[in-house]
């Protein structure tokens, strides 16, 4: 660790060139009428009557992006793949809950949905550039979900 290396991943996440990718599982299934892949588009901001909540406010809030598609649908559940463009507090699990996104929160979720064991949301793949020599690299972690 350096300062300058940290300086160039940093760069990276601002300059939106990281992709990630989220796998979460869903407290319910998904309406009929959303689709099974499509983007979020829900600008966020802070709610501050309610701290730490987020809310979607198409006047004040940034923008906050996110892409998405269904995996699956089992025992009432949906397992959903997120590929966030923007990095917004609390982004993906407002674009679950939120009726203008998907509309059912995360397992999990104790602040957008309810709470159970854990909250059910996994960072599994993450791709950068090397700072030192610039070629592209993954990572990713096994779902647990």
């Amino acid at each position: 660790k350096d300062k300058d290396t940290h300086k160039k991943l940093a760069a990276q996440f601002i300059d939106r060139s990281v992709k990630k990718r989220y796998t979460a599982l869903l407290e319910g299934e998904l309406c009929p009428s959303i689709p099974r892949k499509g983007r979020i588009d829900l600008p966020l901001a802070s709610d501050y009557l309610h701290r730490p909540m987020q809310k979607v406010d198409t006047n004040d809030g940034k923008p906050a992006v996110t892409f998405y598609e269904v995996v699956e649908t089992t025992d009432g559940r949906t397992r959903v793949r997120f590929y966030p463009v923007t990095g917004r507090t609390h982004q993906l699990r407002v674009h679950a809950a939120h009726a203008g996104g998907l509309n059912t929160p995360i397992v999990g979720d104790d602040i957008y949905g309810r709470r159970d064991d854990r909250l059910c949301l996994h960072a599994g793949w993450i791709e950068i550039t090397h700072p030192m020599t610039l070629s592209r690299m993954a990572f990713t972690a096994d779902d647990p979900i």
